[in-house]
């Protein structure tokens, strides 16, 4: 996902967003641990992405307490 992509979405986007890539690093690690996850990558990958929506909901809740003072 780009970086303006995530800007314009809105905090609950982000939120589904985050939630829905940290099932999908849970069942990449499952794959892992088994034996069946044949692109390791992946998991760099998803984790990188979950830093990085985690990054936007901080920024968009600063903006928020910046906007309400």
């Amino acid at each position: 996902m780009d970086a303006n992509d995530m800007r314009s979405k809105s905090i609950k986007d982000l939120q589904e967003e985050l939630k829905s890539s940290e099932k999908e690093l849970f069942v990449h690690r499952m794959q892992q641990s088994t034996g069946q996850l044949t692109q390791t990558r992946l998991l760099k990958k998803v984790s990188r992405d979950i830093a990085r929506i985690k990054t936007f909901l901080n920024e968009k809740a600063r903006q928020s307490v910046v906007e309400e003072s």
